[in-house]
């Protein structure tokens, strides 16, 4: 018998090590995952010489192993592609991983083997990353591993939910409906964020021109008007609005970096904020309070946690795992706190709907759903139908926000840029008064 030792991640997903008495790798591999953990690493300890041996027998026995052969076992792969170069490790697009979930889906479906679906979508593979990562996940299958296993390798490609869905896909034999089920969730995810990114595309370039325009008056054409003034005038006093705009050019130009220094240091300063507890809850909350976009962040929220939640139930996902995956995929503090406090409740055997009543991001309406969800015994199915109505609702409040920042953005551009030219305008009136009072003489 030899000792192993190993890594692996138990059903929440935490990391726990520890050691196993085993004949072999592969008996090792069996004992880990019958503890109910998922293996990432795996390492024979090499026991020490017995102090009676000669120096000379101890030397040749601490001789290095050769090295194993490609394919000679699951977490030995794994352990080989955890240290491959970190740009083969890097994130891929969604509409990659996308494509190929769709692919895959659709050669199993035909009838294809699982190895045989791989080999042909890597032929076609044009992203590096995901090629080598298709390669890597081929060779862990081949050694006798499971498709959920060997994804485990790649965390920056295939996250938890993916790896977890194709696990429940795996046990149920429907493999090719849990991977036709990602590759939809993935497209609607996609969807909403595109047209949030298309809706904030406008304001943005509005905004960006109302900044640029203002900037230049002040800093090359004010000061123009300033020295035709001064000459033109004879140091008359000029208009309320105009000693207003020329101080604010001349600050621009005598502070201008040290207000877009101010910006910066604002800048890295909240994010150094947010990156602690406190502060990331803060701007989570701050992001759901707010007057135009808060609206449509709360609704995103509410229809990613359903979608998600309703997808990994569907799939056959245990509810207590399918809550902590959801929790690890929200981006937001508060629903994580949310989500947390559900766990708890449904973990002690209560109903979830109480713990969501508590926390503002969900409606009644949908706290209700989801109750009439528990007590039918058809949740997943009615979460889906939440996502799906809230989908909706994220294509209104998109609208509703476009409809509402392009005009005041239009607005606040027409104000800046006609208070300029009114305050240039009127000392050039009262110069052009005097010129045709003096001619008139």
């Amino acid at each position: 018998m030899a000792t192993f030792q190993y890594i692996a991640k138990d059903p929440s997903g935490n990391e726990t090590r520890g050691t196993v008495e085993a004949g072999d790798r592969n008996s090792a591999i069996a004992s880990v995952r019958a503890m109910g953990l998922l293996p990432t690493h795996l390492g024979e300890v090499k026991s020490a010489p017995a102090a009676s041996e000669p120096a000379a027998r101890a030397k040749a026995k601490a001789k290095p192993a050769p090295a194993a052969k490609k394919g000679s076992g699951l977490n030995r792969n794994i352990e080989i592609n955890i240290k491959m170069p970190k740009f083969l490790q890097g994130k891929i697009k969604t509409k990659v991983l996308t494509q190929f979930t769709r692919q895959l889906a659709t050669l199993v479906n035909a009838g294809l083997s699982l190895m045989r679906g791989l080999e042909v979508l890597k032929r076609q593979m044009k992203s590096p990353q995901m090629k080598e990562a298709l390669d890597g996940i081929s060779d862990n299958i081949a050694s006798g591993g499971t498709f959920s296993e060997a994804l485990t390798a790649y965390p920056k490609i295939f996250d938890n939910l993916y790896i977890n869905m194709v696990k429940a896909g795996e046990a149920g034999g429907v493999l090719e409906v849990v991977l036709a089920r990602l590759a939809d969730f993935a497209e609607k995810s996609e969807k909403i964020k595109n047209k949030v990114k298309g809706a904030m595309i406008y304001p943005c370039v509005v905004l960006f021109a109302a900044i640029a325009i203002t900037a230049f008056l002040l800093i090359m054409v004010i000061p123009k008007f300033k020295q035709v003034f001064a000459d033109m005038l004879g140091g008359q006093p000029l208009p309320a609005v105009t000693e207003f705009v020329i101080s604010a050019s001349e600050f621009v130009q005598h502070n201008g970096l040290m207000v877009a220094l101010a910006v910066v240091a604002v800048i890295v300063i909240c994010k150094v904020v947010a990156r602690t507890e406190a502060g990331s809850f803060f701007f989570d909350m701050l992001k759901l309070k707010m007057p135009v976009t808060g609206t449509l962040a709360q609704r995103s929220a509410v229809s990613r946690f359903t979608r998600t939640l309703g997808t990994l139930l569907s799939s056959g996902v245990p509810i207590l795992q399918s809550l902590v995956i959801t929790r690890e995929t929200t981006g937001n503090k508060v629903l994580t706190k949310a989500i947390q406090e559900v766990h708890d409740a449904v973990k002690e055997g209560e109903s979830m709907t109480q713990p969501l009543s508590h926390c503002p991001v969900f409606p009644p309406m949908v706290v209700s759903m989801v109750e009439v969800g528990e007590e039918t015994g058809a949740l997943a199915e009615m979460l889906t139908r939440i996502a799906d109505t809230y989908d909706d609702e994220v294509d209104n409040a998109v609208a509703g926000m476009t409809a509402a920042i392009e005009p005041a953005l239009i607005i606040v551009l027409a104000v800046v840029v006609g208070t300029i030219v009114i305050a240039m305008s009127l000392p050039m009136v009262k110069i052009i008064g005097s010129v045709s009072g003096g001619g008139g003489m």
